[in-house]
């Protein structure tokens, strides 16, 4: 996992840092991110939101920003 900021407990267990967002709902979302093949054989990040700590946990990515559904409160990573 690059770009995800490791945190060292006491234990000497290694935790990586969630990016965290809490929507207008006051709902407190985690960043995964998972590395995907698509049909072509190409190979792209993916990057979803959970409402819990995953070990997928990945840092929010340089260029990109949270975006919110103002509807129903769904977060999204977008560029920009």
């Amino acid at each position: 996992m690059l770009g995800v900021p490791l945190l060292i407990t006491r234990e000497g267990e290694i935790v990586a840092m969630a990016y965290k967002h809490t929507n207008s709902k006051g709902v407190t979302y985690y960043l995964n991110s998972k590395l995907v093949t698509l049909r072509g054989g190409k190979q792209q990040t993916i990057y979803y939101f959970s409402k819990d700590e995953r070990p997928e946990a990945s840092d929010l990515p340089s260029g990109m920003s949270v975006n919110e559904n103002p509807r129903n409160g769904f977060l999204t990573v977008k560029r920009g």
